[in-house]
């Protein structure tokens, strides 16, 4: 599994494309390979939990997805994770 977290800035150009990128995640899920996504309670980024084989797989899905490349959204890690107790 892999962990990324995001950092989100003040910058409110990133919501146009946030239901899209919502439905994306959603689909994402339903093909088990979305854990677990959502942003910190204060809005100030997000983690994704992402049961995919390899860091590539990880790239491809932020490259298909443009909100983790919109103004205001950066990919501060992405880092393995191996799971003890889930």
């Amino acid at each position: 599994m892999f962990a990324v977290e995001l950092e989100f800035s003040g910058d409110p150009a990133r919501l146009e494309l946030r239901p899209e990128h919502r439905r994306k995640l959603t689909a994402l899920r339903e093909a088990g390979q979305v854990r677990l996504a959502g942003p910190w309670a204060d809005e100030s980024g997000a983690l994704l939990v992402l049961d995919v084989p390899d860091e590539a797989a990880v790239r491809a899905i932020l490259d298909a997805d443009p909100y983790y490349r919109a103004t205001g959204v950066k990919v501060v890690r992405v880092i393995e994770w191996n799971v003890i107790v889930g």
